[in-house]
């Protein structure tokens, strides 16, 4: 397969936070916006969205109390005890 070459021109800030992106998905730029332009071929249009899940503190602070066993509920014997759980006024 013959190559060639692409040049673009974009912001160098958004340049640098894609490559950190891409760089902990494990992919440079290049193949990165080779895998883009594959699937976007494949779909007949804009293919997906990748991106890295970041928790807030909120969700970061109650998988820590999972992990630890902290601030949980005891088994529900059923949905309505759940949602009147759930609804309750603390």
């Amino acid at each position: 397969m013959a190559t060639t070459n692409l040049n673009i021109r974009i912001d160098a800030e958004l340049k640098k936070q894609a490559e950190e992106i891409f760089n902990e998905l494990g992919l440079n730029m290049s193949t990165a916006l080779t895998v883009f332009l594959r699937q976007a071929v494949r779909s007949n249009g804009i293919p997906f969205d990748m991106r890295l899940d970041t928790p807030n503190a909120e969700t970061i602070a109650a998988m820590k109390d999972a992990r630890l066993g902290r601030n949980l509920k005891e088994p529900f014997n059923s949905v309505k005890e759940l949602m009147d759980d759930l609804n309750a006024e603390d």
